[in-house]
């Protein structure tokens, strides 16, 4: 079975609302538990972060320019 790469986009700061990472959306849980995680648990962690991604930023904003300010609030 083929490698799930890891969301990460190195902004890692989880937020204190939501709980998830603000650049990859997976909880602390989620990220420590990585790189012990099966294939099908990795996948069911991205199909997560892509619901979460969708809810909270509609904008696309996580992929850093929040950070560089380049996202409107």
């Amino acid at each position: 079975m083929p490698t799930v790469a890891s969301p990460c986009i190195n902004v890692c700061r989880i937020d204190d609302n939501s709980g998830f990472c603000r650049g990859c959306f997976r909880t602390i849980e989620e990220i420590g538990f990585w790189s012990r995680a099966s294939t099908d648990q990795r996948l069911l962690v991205l199909l997560a972060v892509e619901r979460r991604r969708a809810e909270h930023d509609p904008q696309g904003c996580a992929s850093g320019g929040e950070f560089r300010g380049d996202c409107e609030r």
